[in-house]
């Protein structure tokens, strides 16, 4: 592992770098920041396939709530090709293997989180061996954002592994395996590399992080295909229409946002029709970028409630995938 990092990462940096360079979780600079590529993986042979939703929407719901889970999935079922459900520094939930069930009962394909954060590297393979065996969900392979202050007193973090090769175990067990990257989060320059390497260790896809403008994912993903990436990429629309909304997605490090669009949709007498129509024709734009199979609806959607965010939600999917223009 690289001296002071206090996740522990061999395969770093993070995503959640802050934009001066500062560790997501201390005060130093991170370290990671000096190296001149990312460290080489131990390559896996056979890298399992995933199938690449075209949508992919974040599945946002209060945890250990296995009725409004199943309601908000069936919701999104005609809308989206599959549900990403997340992996919260500060809400513990169901685990993944039982989300996954959970999410495939419902009707939708499951993407789950799995992260090294609070989990030592036997809990985490058990999790990859129960995923394997229901052969139900492609997993998502994260080392963890940071707890805050007062959650990390309570439950401590552990990070025995990192995302990277958290990948490999899983990709080892023939799970389809899906990865992250933030190509808005320093060091820029380091991160198509970083994605490579994590295609290298039997990563299937790669899911970005949000990056302000679709100009900035199309360089990105040029940059990491130079380098010897062949893997889709399935890239983030910011979905948000409402105050509340839009600062949940800003304030996640290791993401950029358009925030001219976002001063755009808030000032509409309408912004729940805008943020829509902002969010369909990003993901159109993004869905014309080369090595770009699939979209992510990505974030709150609304401050007004579960049910109400999964109807913004499913309107945006249903656009995307219908083609059918815009109301009014």
């Amino acid at each position: 592992m690289r001296t002071g990092c206090p996740k522990r990462m061999v395969h770093g940096p993070c995503g959640g770098v802050r934009p001066d360079g500062r560790c997501e979780v201390a005060e130093h600079p991170c370290v990671f920041l000096d190296l001149p590529e990312p460290p080489p993986v131990t390559p896996v042979a056979g890298t399992p396939p995933a199938a690449v939703p075209e949508v992919l929407t974040d599945l946002s719901v209060p945890p250990s709530d296995r009725a409004t889970l199943t309601r908000t999935a069936r919701r999104l079922a005609g809308s989206a090709d599959a549900l990403l459900v997340g992996d919260h520094q500060d809400r513990p939930d169901f685990s993944p293997s039982l989300l996954a069930r959970l999410i495939a009962e419902a009707g939708v394909r499951p993407w789950v989180t799995l992260a090294c954060r609070e989990r030592p590297r036997a809990a985490l393979e058990a999790e990859l061996d129960r995923l394997r065996a229901d052969g139900l969900a492609t997993v998502v392979c994260v080392t963890g954002d940071g707890r805050r202050p007062e959650v990390a007193t309570a439950a401590p973090a552990v990070f025995d592994l990192d995302g990277t090769r958290l990948a490999g175990l899983a990709a080892a067990r023939g799970l389809p395996v899906a990865v992250p990257e933030a190509p808005a989060a320093p060091p820029r320059g380091l991160r198509p590399q970083r994605l490579v390497r994590k295609q290298q260790a039997g990563a299937a896809v790669a899911v970005l992080n949000h990056v302000g403008r679709p100009e900035a994912v199309a360089a990105f993903v040029a940059a990491a295909r130079t380098r010897g990436l062949t893997m889709p990429v399935v890239a983030a629309v910011a979905v948000f229409t409402d105050e509340r909304s839009a600062a949940a997605l800003a304030a996640l490090p290791g993401l950029e946002l358009d925030r001219a669009a976002v001063a755009a949709v808030l000032a509409r007498p309408d912004p729940v029709e805008a943020g829509i129509r902002v969010a369909v024709a990003e993901a159109r734009a993004l869905l014309a970028v080369e090595g770009v199979a699939g979209v992510n609806l990505s974030g709150l959607a609304s401050g007004r409630g579960t049910a109400f965010a999964a109807d913004v939600q499913a309107e945006i999917g249903t656009r995307i995938r219908d083609g059918r223009a815009v109301r009014g």
